[in-house]
């Protein structure tokens, strides 16, 4: 555990080296994020770039699903379980890394980063898969919405050493789903798990909404944003006034 924390640590360190050098980076909502309690972080995904993107963003230590795919090659799968990381089948439904979320959430401190869309949609988001909304009612965490601008213009693993460009990272306020996985039923989830993406979506410019295009904007029926420690809730600009570009 020791080592895990101090690799995670000197990891995000280099990395934030090589994006002051190279990138255009920016991150703005930093104060949203819980400093107590379990959290999980949901975004949207546009690269193989995002996972050490949210490292560096978020204050908080992070855990995060990555296909199993990436597993496969030793070295690899040593650097990835050393930063967080935890495989996940992507054609099927993966009972075990699902488990393992709700374990890790299980902690005081807990903290997941999912990517709820389940693959890379760059340019412009795509329908969530199934889970989300399970795994936020039954952990009973908070949730954090993240948008990510950037990062679909980095295609290779190679980019991390050499980020040239422009990222910008945008939290949103955290919220809770306040109804039942019971009292919802199939139709109910597939609303929350829209709503969790909804609340993703609207920290974006508009070219990225993709699926939900459309939707943003809409009155939130199934969840509720929490309130900060000081009692307020802060205020951010538009997506668009904070990410365009």
């Amino acid at each position: 555990m020791a080592f895990r924390f101090w690799w995670y640590k000197a990891c995000n360190a280099a990395f934030r080296g090589t994006l002051a050098a190279f990138c255009d980076y920016r991150v703005e909502g930093r104060t949203l994020i819980p400093g107590h309690g379990p959290l999980l972080v949901v975004a949207n995904h546009q690269s193989n770039m995002d996972p050490p993107i949210m490292g560096v963003s978020l204050t908080r230590n992070s855990r995060f699903l990555a296909k199993d795919g990436l597993f496969r090659f030793p070295p690899a799968s040593l650097f990835l379980k050393a930063y967080g990381a935890h495989p996940v089948k992507r054609d099927q439904v993966d009972v075990g890394a699902y488990q393992w979320v709700l374990s890790q959430l299980g902690h005081s401190n807990g903290t997941v980063t999912i990517f709820p869309e389940g693959t890379r949609s760059p340019g412009k988001m795509r329908k969530a898969r199934p889970g989300i909304a399970s795994l936020a009612i039954r952990s009973g965490a908070t949730l954090l919405p993240v948008g990510i601008a950037g990062t679909e213009n980095y295609r290779s693993y190679l980019r991390v050493f050499i980020p040239t460009g422009w990222i910008h990272v945008r939290v949103g306020r955290p919220f809770r789903v306040k109804a039942s996985e019971q009292a919802l039923g199939k139709q109910g989830m597939e609303e929350v798990t829209t709503e969790i993406m909804l609340r993703i979506a609207e920290l974006l410019p508009g070219r990225y909404h993709g699926h939900y295009a459309g939707s943003v904007g809409q009155p939130w029926k199934y969840t509720d944003e929490v309130d900060l420690a000081d009692g307020g809730k802060a205020s951010t600009p538009p997506a668009a006034a904070v990410l365009e570009r």
